[in-house]
């Protein structure tokens, strides 16, 4: 579907704003929305070349200022007012009134209207850090988006109005630090510029593997998520096409993807079959019009990457990877401590998966069709690895070991050591034959260290026989406990445990439909994903010669 041509928003900004740069990242990092900024005291003289003004200063609108903006706006232009801070009162046109500014602490957003376009897929609370004026409207003419809880009330934070063919929204907010606040913001200037979204996205499932399968779970994501639409699965088995039917009725069933390329009305496909599928189900679906979602890992060569890249390029389509363990809330919590320099300098880091057990009978153990076993968790570990450290890839090096389970293709354990420039060194270990688990995370920087201890979780029920059974939770499905010891201004060490996040349930879904449907970055693009299979091929080739180091630039 083609996409809105960007809209000229015109960014008023005084010269001691400096606190707008992750807001202004944000907004570039957008599709739908090209933004200028100027550092000017009073409004420019070109007002009709742009859809919306964002202003910071209400003290710019003279009275013959605000008339020329209310005659830019009544002719279908936008305007967002920040009034977030300092004293003053606000022209009229924007319908509203502001308290006294309220110190800084903790709030607790909500909005007004959960299902108001501005909110769609976005959560309907968010707490964020910050000072604000409360807004108080002059008429029923305006609507109330955001609030606030405080001493038991809710304050208005964000007001929309309507004057003529255009649209006015006041904010009481400025928090530019909140990547929540961000999103709304860029959310707020489409609807001021009267961009609207599309109808929802039809979604097509290709590969259905047994209870609990990856295909099964982007159903219910596809159900679960505004914009996405169900409409067809795929599947090669007779028993898993009917097992569909019965799971997510009402959708079309094909049993090819021939078949199910030349649909019409299918907008994007999720492709949940063996990795060593991927490239040519991919293209041959881009081909045919498709937006394409690979499960990890996207394939299994830097080759295959690149032509499936070049035909989503070719064809103006999306194609991105099922990166979802980039929303775990411990990935999360170190990325966060990372991104702060908590520990100062990134420098080293070790990762660690497995335990003593015989692989999975599935494809996943068998080599020619998963790659080995460096591209099953290995394409999680190392997307993290590559998201934590910024420096470019320089070298790769691989090592494996087959003691034990001679039933499997793949190694008993694989080793894969990154070298970054500067230097710096990252490791993954994933072993099928080790009986004491090393940590999960293991990261030092020049100000401190990182470590993460594996959470072992047990779940006992009652039983009328056994009077109660036991259920082990997966150990990748528990978040580690993630203690950071950094250097303290008294000379000493500072322990601490890192808080986590719950994250929100299907993030790589709603990531997916804010970038299809609004123009939102999106986060897995189809460059990190092959980025991360150009170093598992490195390490498998360094394996295979004995754990000669494979240069590489990535």
């Amino acid at each position: 579907m083609p996409s809105p041509l960007p809209a000229r928003v015109l960014f008023v900004a005084g010269e001691d704003e400096k606190s707008l740069g992750i807001l202004w990242d944000y907004l570039k990092s957008t599709a739908q929305i090209e933004l200028e900024i100027r550092r000017i005291s009073q409004l420019p003289g070109d007002l009709e070349e742009y859809r919306v003004l964002v202003l910071m200063d209400p003290a710019i609108l003279c009275a013959s200022e605000e008339e020329r903006l209310r005659g830019f706006i009544r002719q279908g232009g936008g305007c967002l007012l920040f009034a977030g801070r300092g004293s003053g009162s606000i022209p009229s046109l924007f319908g509203a009134t502001v308290g006294e500014e309220k110190p800084s602490t903790e709030l607790r957003i909500s909005f007004s209207v959960p299902e108001h376009p501005i909110a769609v897929r976005l959560p309907a609370t968010s707490c964020l850090h910050d000072s604000f004026r409360p807004l108080d409207p002059l008429d029923g003419e305006s609507q109330e988006i955001l609030t606030a809880a405080w001493h038991g009330q809710e304050m208005t934070l964000a007001i929309l109005r309507e004057e003529g063919k255009g649209r006015l929204c006041t904010l009481g907010l400025q928090a530019f630090g909140s990547p929540f606040f961000a999103q709304a913001i860029y959310r707020i200037l489409r609807h001021l510029a009267g961009l609207g979204e599309s109808a929802p996205l039809q979604v097509a499932i290709l590969g259905y593997g047994p209870l609990g399968s990856v295909g099964r779970l982007h159903g219910l994501a596809v159900q679960e998520v505004p914009g996405l639409s169900l409409r067809a699965f795929c599947e090669v088995s007779p028993e898993r096409l009917i097992q569909c039917g019965k799971d997510f009725p009402n959708c079309r069933t094909y049993s090819s993807a021939e078949e199910l390329g030349h649909d019409p009305e299918v907008d994007l496909v999720f492709i949940a079959t063996p990795p060593n599928t991927h490239a040519e189900l991919a293209i041959s679906l881009l081909q045919a019009g498709k937006h394409v979602v690979c499960e990890k890992p996207m394939c299994l060569t830097r080759a295959e990457a690149e032509a499936m890249i070049q035909a989503a390029e070719g064809h103006g389509l999306v194609l991105s990877c099922y990166q979802n363990r980039r929303w775990d809330a411990d990935f999360l919590a170190i990325r966060e401590a990372v991104g702060e320099s908590l520990i100062g300098d990134l420098f080293y880091m070790e990762t660690f998966l497995g335990g003593y057990g015989h692989p999975c009978h599935f494809w996943h153990s068998h080599r020619p069709i998963s790659g080995g076993a460096v591209y099953d968790w290995g394409a999680h570990y190392v997307d993290w690895i590559l998201n934590l450290f910024a420096e470019e890839v320089v070298s790769v090096t691989g090592s494996e070991q087959k003691r034990v389970w001679h039933d499997t293709t793949n190694a008993d354990q694989i080793r894969t050591q990154i070298r970054f420039s500067h230097g710096k060194e990252a490791e993954f270990l994933y072993s099928d034959i080790a009986a004491l688990r090393k940590p999960k995370w293991y990261l030092l920087g020049t100000k401190g260290a990182i470590v993460g201890h594996w959470s072992e979780v047990t779940v006992h029920q009652p039983d009328a026989v056994q009077f109660y059974r036991e259920e082990r939770i997966p150990i990748t499905e528990t978040p580690p406990l993630l203690t950071c010891r950094r250097i303290h201004s008294s000379g000493g060490l500072l322990a601490q445990e890192l808080p986590l996040l719950t994250p929100r349930r299907f993030p790589f879904h709603l990531n997916l439909a804010d970038h299809l449907l609004t123009g939102e970055p999106l986060a897995v693009t189809a460059g990190s994903a092959a980025r991360v299979v150009a170093v598992l091929e490195a390490a498998t080739r360094s394996a295979e010669k004995g754990g000669i180091p494979e240069i590489l630039h990535v």
